[in-house]
């Protein structure tokens, strides 16, 4: 039975599970294109479209406000946001700048060995799944690997003020260092963006490893260039905006 078929609940408790089920049901109900940008959300039509009771829904709202995804309108509740291009750059800039800092702190500080050959089987995880064909099993194991990379630098600065900081980031609706790669599967030009991306894994790895802590940074405010490329290649390619995931909230040169 899927979220959306189970029958409505009576309780006034939200339990763990329910929470969670009623958070992934609203947030595939947004990024999925059924609740629009500037639609007014009744909790009423939640609960009775997901099954679950008042109480999860209202911690599920709260949560995707914390997200970004929907805003409180001065009537009461919320609404699903809009994103402007503007507002999507500013967000992946503010994450370069976030990695950046624990690219250097991690240099600096040093990085316990068990972490840096977590580090390094991600990149070589990378570089065997460039070599076959790309299709979207690879691109999904791709953003995988991409993902966790991204994750033990936010670790390897030995700092859970930074790593807090670039985990709350990357909630940011398409600020994440995977939001677009998916999406690539569609651009002839993807193998050579991937690859380029690769290199610069392995170049801010090289460069904590010998402890330098300007390079490591500047190179991974380098990297997050790939992602400014990666939205516009997105907004100039309609069949890829339909494809993307919360695509439809996107507004481009909205303010």
């Amino acid at each position: 039975m899927s979220i959306t078929d189970a029958p409505a609940l009576d309780t006034k408790a939200a339990t763990p599970s329910q929470t969670v089920r009623a958070l992934l049901g609203l947030r595939e109900l947004v990024l999925g294109g059924e609740l629009t940008p500037g639609e007014r959300i009744s909790e009423l039509w939640v609960v009775e479209r997901l099954g679950v009771s008042r109480t999860p829904v209202r911690a599920a709202l709260i949560r995707l406000q914390e997200e970004g995804l929907i805003e409180p309108i001065p009537t009461g509740g919320f609404a699903v946001r809009a994103f402007s291009e503007a507002e999507i750059r500013d967000a992946i800039e503010l994450r370069g700048t976030l990695e950046g800092l624990a690219a250097r702190l991690a240099a600096e500080r040093g990085v316990p060995a068990a972490m840096l050959r977590e580090l390094h089987d991600c990149v070589d995880e990378i570089d065997t799944l460039l070599v076959g064909a790309l299709n979207e099993t690879t691109f999904s194991h791709y953003v995988d690997a991409n993902m966790r990379f991204h994750r033990l630098l936010g670790k390897a600065a030995g700092s859970e003020v930074v790593a807090r900081q670039i985990e709350k980031v990357a909630t940011l609706p398409f600020a994440s260092a995977s939001a677009f790669v998916i999406v690539q599967s569609l651009d002839p030009r993807a193998r050579e963006t991937l690859v380029v991306a690769q290199a610069q894994h392995r170049a801010v790895l090289e460069a904590i490893e010998q402890r330098q802590g300007a390079r490591a940074e500047a190179l991974m405010r380098e990297h997050s260039q790939i992602a400014h490329e990666n939205l516009k290649r997105v907004l100039d390619n309609q069949r890829a905006m339909t494809k993307l995931t919360g695509g439809n909230l996107i507004r481009r040169n909205a303010r």
